[in-house]
Protein backbone atom coordinates (compact mmCIF):
# COMPACT_ATOMS: atom_id res chain seq x y z
CA UNK A 1 0.00 0.00 0.00
CA UNK A 2 1.49 3.24 -0.81
CA UNK A 3 1.70 6.75 0.69
CA UNK A 4 0.22 10.12 0.44
CA UNK A 5 3.76 11.10 -0.98
CA UNK A 6 3.66 8.32 -3.63
CA UNK A 7 0.45 9.04 -5.08
CA UNK A 8 1.50 13.00 -4.99
CA UNK A 9 4.42 11.68 -6.92
CA UNK A 10 3.15 9.16 -9.16
CA UNK A 11 -0.05 11.83 -10.21
CA UNK A 12 2.24 14.91 -10.84
CA UNK A 13 6.12 13.63 -11.84
CA UNK A 14 4.89 12.66 -15.36
CA UNK A 15 2.76 15.73 -15.77
CA UNK A 16 5.39 18.72 -15.39
CA UNK A 17 4.55 19.76 -18.79
CA UNK A 18 1.07 19.14 -19.13
CA UNK A 19 0.97 21.66 -16.22
CA UNK A 20 3.06 24.09 -17.66
CA UNK A 21 0.76 24.40 -20.88
CA UNK A 22 -2.39 24.38 -18.97
CA UNK A 23 -4.35 27.53 -19.66
CA UNK A 24 -5.73 27.33 -15.86
CA UNK A 25 -2.78 27.23 -14.22
CA UNK A 26 -0.68 29.59 -16.49
CA UNK A 27 -3.21 32.36 -16.32
CA UNK A 28 -5.93 34.03 -14.52
CA UNK A 29 -6.91 36.65 -12.52
CA UNK A 30 -5.29 35.44 -9.31
CA UNK A 31 -2.18 35.83 -10.83
CA UNK A 32 -2.46 39.36 -12.22
CA UNK A 33 -3.50 39.99 -8.55
CA UNK A 34 -0.63 38.49 -7.06
CA UNK A 35 1.58 40.37 -8.99
CA UNK A 36 -0.04 43.26 -8.35
CA UNK A 37 -0.74 43.06 -4.36
CA UNK A 38 3.84 42.30 -4.54
CA UNK A 39 4.17 45.46 -6.82
CA UNK A 40 2.19 47.48 -4.17
CA UNK A 41 4.75 46.82 -1.37
CA UNK A 42 7.87 49.17 -2.47
CA UNK A 43 10.19 47.04 0.10
CA UNK A 44 9.52 43.42 -1.41
CA UNK A 45 11.46 44.65 -4.89
CA UNK A 46 14.41 43.79 -2.67
CA UNK A 47 13.09 40.74 -1.02
CA UNK A 48 13.93 37.23 -1.43
CA UNK A 49 10.48 35.19 -2.36
CA UNK A 50 9.54 31.57 -1.63
CA UNK A 51 6.96 29.74 -4.18
CA UNK A 52 6.11 27.02 -2.00
CA UNK A 53 4.50 23.81 -4.04
CA UNK A 54 5.54 25.87 -7.58
CA UNK A 55 4.50 22.52 -9.44
CA UNK A 56 5.21 24.22 -13.42
CA UNK A 57 6.66 27.39 -11.59
CA UNK A 58 3.31 30.14 -13.03
CA UNK A 59 3.39 31.97 -9.62
CA UNK A 60 7.44 32.36 -9.49
CA UNK A 61 7.37 33.83 -13.16
CA UNK A 62 4.99 36.09 -12.24
CA UNK A 63 6.59 37.24 -9.29
CA UNK A 64 10.08 37.22 -10.45
CA UNK A 65 9.78 40.95 -11.86
CA UNK A 66 8.82 42.59 -8.79
CA UNK A 67 11.46 40.68 -6.15
CA UNK A 68 15.05 40.41 -5.75
CA UNK A 69 15.02 36.66 -5.82
CA UNK A 70 12.42 33.69 -6.06
CA UNK A 71 12.67 30.59 -4.81
CA UNK A 72 10.56 27.84 -6.32
CA UNK A 73 10.21 24.58 -4.37
CA UNK A 74 8.22 21.38 -4.85
CA UNK A 75 8.55 18.19 -3.65
CA UNK A 76 8.73 16.75 -7.59
CA UNK A 77 12.29 17.24 -9.49
CA UNK A 78 10.43 16.84 -13.16
CA UNK A 79 8.47 19.95 -11.78
CA UNK A 80 11.51 21.71 -10.79
CA UNK A 81 13.73 21.05 -13.89
CA UNK A 82 10.39 22.54 -16.17
CA UNK A 83 10.69 25.73 -14.02
CA UNK A 84 14.35 26.14 -14.70
CA UNK A 85 14.23 25.08 -18.45
CA UNK A 86 10.49 27.87 -18.52
CA UNK A 87 12.88 30.58 -16.66
CA UNK A 88 15.56 30.75 -18.84
CA UNK A 89 13.60 30.71 -21.87
CA UNK A 90 11.47 33.25 -20.04
CA UNK A 91 15.19 35.33 -19.48
CA UNK A 92 14.35 35.31 -15.56
CA UNK A 93 17.60 34.62 -14.27
CA UNK A 94 16.22 34.96 -10.76
CA UNK A 95 14.85 32.15 -9.96
CA UNK A 96 16.10 29.18 -8.18
CA UNK A 97 14.98 25.44 -6.84
CA UNK A 98 14.77 23.60 -4.23
CA UNK A 99 13.47 19.99 -3.80
CA UNK A 100 11.42 20.41 -0.61
CA UNK A 101 7.69 19.43 1.16
CA UNK A 102 6.12 21.96 2.69
CA UNK A 103 5.77 20.30 5.77
CA UNK A 104 9.49 20.23 6.64
CA UNK A 105 11.42 23.45 4.70
CA UNK A 106 14.88 23.48 4.76
CA UNK A 107 15.32 27.21 5.35
CA UNK A 108 16.82 28.58 8.69
CA UNK A 109 14.11 31.37 10.49
CA UNK A 110 12.86 34.50 8.74
CA UNK A 111 14.77 33.39 5.51
CA UNK A 112 12.21 35.06 3.37
CA UNK A 113 10.35 38.51 3.44
CA UNK A 114 7.50 37.06 1.31
CA UNK A 115 6.19 33.09 1.49
CA UNK A 116 3.76 32.43 -1.66
CA UNK A 117 1.60 29.14 -2.51
CA UNK A 118 -0.32 28.81 -5.32
CA UNK A 119 -2.79 25.17 -6.55
CA UNK A 120 -0.58 23.63 -3.94
CA UNK A 121 -1.94 23.68 -0.13
CA UNK A 122 -5.22 21.19 -0.95
CA UNK A 123 -2.15 18.30 -1.67
CA UNK A 124 -0.38 18.78 1.63
CA UNK A 125 -0.95 16.49 4.38
CA UNK A 126 -0.47 18.30 7.23
CA UNK A 127 -1.78 22.01 6.27
CA UNK A 128 -1.48 23.27 9.77
CA UNK A 129 2.31 22.36 10.19
CA UNK A 130 3.07 23.45 6.90
CA UNK A 131 1.31 27.05 7.56
CA UNK A 132 3.81 27.39 10.77
CA UNK A 133 6.50 26.32 8.72
CA UNK A 134 5.93 28.98 6.00
CA UNK A 135 5.61 31.41 9.03
CA UNK A 136 8.40 29.93 10.76
CA UNK A 137 10.59 31.11 7.41
CA UNK A 138 9.10 34.88 7.33
CA UNK A 139 10.52 37.47 8.57
CA UNK A 140 8.45 38.88 11.29
CA UNK A 141 6.27 41.85 9.66
CA UNK A 142 7.10 40.08 6.39
CA UNK A 143 4.10 38.89 3.94
CA UNK A 144 2.18 35.55 2.99
CA UNK A 145 0.04 35.46 -0.31
CA UNK A 146 -1.38 32.09 -0.83
CA UNK A 147 -4.30 31.09 -3.61
CA UNK A 148 -6.06 28.10 -3.74
CA UNK A 149 -9.61 26.47 -4.58
CA UNK A 150 -12.07 27.14 -2.05
CA UNK A 151 -13.98 24.97 0.09
CA UNK A 152 -17.63 25.97 -0.24
CA UNK A 153 -18.96 27.47 3.26
CA UNK A 154 -22.46 25.58 2.73
CA UNK A 155 -21.79 21.70 3.87
CA UNK A 156 -23.71 19.69 0.99
CA UNK A 157 -22.04 22.13 -1.94
CA UNK A 158 -18.41 21.53 0.12
CA UNK A 159 -18.66 17.32 0.21
CA UNK A 160 -19.66 17.33 -3.66
CA UNK A 161 -16.95 19.28 -4.60
CA UNK A 162 -14.39 17.19 -2.52
CA UNK A 163 -15.86 14.43 -3.52
CA UNK A 164 -15.34 16.05 -7.30
CA UNK A 165 -11.72 16.67 -6.36
CA UNK A 166 -10.64 13.32 -5.31
CA UNK A 167 -12.30 10.86 -8.07
CA UNK A 168 -10.45 13.33 -10.21
CA UNK A 169 -7.08 13.25 -8.23
CA UNK A 170 -6.31 10.59 -5.72
CA UNK A 171 -3.58 12.78 -4.15
CA UNK A 172 -6.26 15.58 -3.40
CA UNK A 173 -6.90 16.21 0.06
CA UNK A 174 -8.74 18.83 1.19
CA UNK A 175 -10.11 22.26 -0.51
CA UNK A 176 -10.43 24.61 2.37
CA UNK A 177 -13.43 27.48 2.88
CA UNK A 178 -13.05 30.66 3.60
CA UNK A 179 -13.34 30.26 7.15
CA UNK A 180 -11.28 27.47 7.89
CA UNK A 181 -8.34 29.55 5.75
CA UNK A 182 -9.19 32.52 8.07
CA UNK A 183 -8.64 30.60 11.33
CA UNK A 184 -5.67 27.95 10.17
CA UNK A 185 -3.65 31.39 8.93
CA UNK A 186 -4.40 32.98 12.14
CA UNK A 187 -3.15 29.71 14.47
CA UNK A 188 0.04 29.86 12.34
CA UNK A 189 0.89 32.93 13.80
CA UNK A 190 0.00 35.51 10.57
CA UNK A 191 -2.44 38.27 11.07
CA UNK A 192 -4.14 41.08 8.88
CA UNK A 193 -5.50 38.55 6.47
CA UNK A 194 -7.42 39.78 3.52
CA UNK A 195 -9.39 37.50 1.09
CA UNK A 196 -10.75 38.20 -2.36
CA UNK A 197 -11.61 35.42 -4.87
CA UNK A 198 -12.84 34.37 -8.23
CA UNK A 199 -14.71 32.10 -10.10
CA UNK A 200 -12.52 29.39 -11.82
CA UNK A 201 -13.93 27.91 -14.77
CA UNK A 202 -12.18 24.09 -15.42
CA UNK A 203 -13.07 22.69 -18.92
CA UNK A 204 -14.12 18.84 -17.81
CA UNK A 205 -12.20 17.22 -20.59
CA UNK A 206 -8.80 18.60 -20.53
CA UNK A 207 -8.98 18.81 -16.28
CA UNK A 208 -9.41 14.77 -16.52
CA UNK A 209 -6.74 14.65 -19.03
CA UNK A 210 -4.20 16.32 -17.39
CA UNK A 211 -4.56 14.20 -14.52
CA UNK A 212 -5.04 11.29 -16.19
CA UNK A 213 -7.86 10.37 -14.10
CA UNK A 214 -9.16 6.75 -15.65
CA UNK A 215 -11.96 6.44 -17.77
CA UNK A 216 -14.21 4.49 -15.06
CA UNK A 217 -13.62 7.07 -12.39
CA UNK A 218 -14.35 10.05 -15.25
CA UNK A 219 -18.16 7.81 -15.60
CA UNK A 220 -18.60 8.37 -11.93
CA UNK A 221 -17.50 11.69 -11.84
CA UNK A 222 -20.41 12.90 -15.13
CA UNK A 223 -23.03 10.53 -13.11
CA UNK A 224 -22.02 12.40 -9.77
CA UNK A 225 -22.59 15.84 -11.15
CA UNK A 226 -25.74 14.80 -13.29
CA UNK A 227 -27.15 13.21 -10.29
CA UNK A 228 -26.02 16.61 -8.07
CA UNK A 229 -28.95 18.52 -5.72
CA UNK A 230 -30.30 21.46 -7.74
CA UNK A 231 -28.07 23.68 -4.88
CA UNK A 232 -25.09 22.15 -5.75
CA UNK A 233 -25.66 22.43 -9.61
CA UNK A 234 -26.03 26.27 -9.32
CA UNK A 235 -23.15 26.28 -6.49
CA UNK A 236 -20.29 24.62 -8.40
CA UNK A 237 -21.91 25.80 -11.92
CA UNK A 238 -21.93 22.61 -13.17
CA UNK A 239 -22.42 22.73 -17.16
CA UNK A 240 -23.73 20.07 -19.60
CA UNK A 241 -20.46 18.51 -20.29
CA UNK A 242 -18.99 18.58 -16.94
CA UNK A 243 -17.43 21.73 -16.72
CA UNK A 244 -17.84 23.41 -13.65
CA UNK A 245 -16.58 26.47 -11.59
CA UNK A 246 -15.43 26.64 -8.37
CA UNK A 247 -13.91 29.85 -6.60
CA UNK A 248 -10.04 30.76 -6.50
CA UNK A 249 -9.47 32.50 -3.45
CA UNK A 250 -6.09 34.84 -2.46
CA UNK A 251 -4.62 35.48 1.05
CA UNK A 252 -2.58 38.15 1.84
CA UNK A 253 -1.79 38.67 5.50
CA UNK A 254 1.21 39.40 7.73
CA UNK A 255 3.63 37.59 9.22
CA UNK A 256 2.65 38.66 13.55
Amino acid sequence: MSSHTDTVHRQFDPQAQAYLQSAVHATGPDLVRARERVAQVPELAAARCLDLGTGAGHLSFALAPVVAQAVAADPSASMLATVMAAAAEKGLGNISTVQTRAESLPFPDAHFSLVASRYSAHHWLDLATALHEMRRVTQPGGYLLLIDIEGDENALADTHLQAIELLRDRSHVRDRSPSEWTRLLSAAGFDRIEHESWPTRLEFGSWVTRMRTPEHLVSVLRQLQAEAPREVQQALAIEADGSFSPRTGLWWARAA
